[in-house]
């Protein structure tokens, strides 16, 4: 069973499978969408994608559990967070039943690519739309494409969860009252040319503040971020210009039911940063990635859990998560799906 893969060894990157899963919108309504062994997409020249940036996408992940079933976590919520951003975008909703009947059929179409349970490979399924028919005058495009593909992607971290360094960001990745809390390809686009600088500068991301006061933490270019008081409680920052993370919603029920942390939503200023004892990235790739330092300009704050490996309590919020996720926890119900 499964492909003949050197799963271990796998990069975080595009490989291509057997069958990816395509519709089209034209005339008002989806056609009735279709496996396709076509990995090549043919749009006009004038497509609205390609003049205004009509898109978005969604990403999630289908494992191997270690009794052998595959399934594929909370794809609902999924379906529900690019209904926000098509509405935002004026695209039509690919509706909600037909998203997640699209991801299991396209996984099982793809199941020997699915890696094996313990070896920290996962199939990442990437779901997007964009307009794909001509646009010259600025307004939205009249017809549109919603396709699914899947890759196996190595795991996220070589060599095990190491804490990183990232720095306070002078640039913003959202407006005030912007597109920062829907999966708007634009917004990752802006965020480009910071991120890289950043790897230029030797760190691993940058941490956005909100973009009208510049005081209070919002997320990274690709993340949202986790804090652990000094007395164990949980706290995430609260905007209106934040992407509703799955990752992090979901670490936030688990804290709460599965290891009766307290949480807070709310602002964190800045100011804070020195009093946290643990902090961390949270999304669909890594799960929980550490911070081990903050630099803010001519500034090192240094997290208390260091720079060595993954606070505690950080650490066994993930492991609780990734548990659920692999079938060696109790989930939930309605959060994993089995597919096969």
């Amino acid at each position: 069973m499964g492909k003949n893969l050197d799963w271990a060894n796998l990069p975080f990157g595009y490989l291509e499978t057997d069958s990816s899963f395509v519709a089209n919108y034209k005339d008002g309504a989806w056609d009735a969408g279709t496996l396709t062994t076509d990995h090549e997409v043919r749009i006009s020249e004038c497509a609205g994608v390609l003049q205004y940036s009509q898109s978005c996408f969604e990403g999630l992940k289908a494992y191997r559990t270690k009794d052998g079933r595959v399934v594929t976590f909370r794809p609902d919520l999924n379906a529900e967070r690019m209904e926000s951003s098509c509405l935002r975008l004026e695209m039509p909703v690919f509706p909600k039943e037909r998203f997640v009947q699209a991801v299991i059929d396209v996984v099982k179409a793809n199941i020997d690519y699915v890696p094996p349970y313990g070896s920290g490979a996962t199939l990442y399924i990437r779901p997007y739309m964009f307009g794909s028919s001509a646009v010259i005058g600025v307004k939205p495009a009249d017809e549109y494409q919603f396709r699914i593909l899947v890759t196996p992607v190595g795991p996220y971290f070589k060599g095990g969860v190491k804490p990183i360094t990232v720095r306070i960001s002078d640039l913003d990745r959202a407006a005030p009252h912007g597109t920062g809390d829907i999966k708007a390809g634009l917004n990752y686009a802006m965020s480009l040319h910071n991120i890289m600088d950043a790897h230029r500068k030797g760190f691993a991301e940058n941490m956005y503040l909100d973009p009208a006061s510049h005081t209070y933490i919002e997320e990274t270019g690709g993340a949202n971020i986790l804090f652990v008081t000094k007395d164990g409680n949980l706290v995430t920052p609260k905007s209106d210009s934040i992407l509703p993370s799955i990752t992090r919603r979901s670490l936030v029920q688990v804290a709460k039911d599965y290891l009766h942390i307290n949480v807070e939503e709310r602002k964190i200023h800045k100011d804070e940063l020195k009093d946290f004892a643990e902090c961390g990235l949270c999304g669909t790739a890594a799960v929980i990635s550490p911070i081990g330092k903050i630099v803010d300009h001519d500034k090192e704050i240094c997290i208390p859990s260091g720079m060595d490996s993954i606070g505690p309590v950080l650490g066994k919020l993930r492991e609780t998560l990734t548990g659920i996720q692999m079938g060696t926890e109790k989930a939930p119900e309605g959060w994993v799906y089995t597919i096969a």
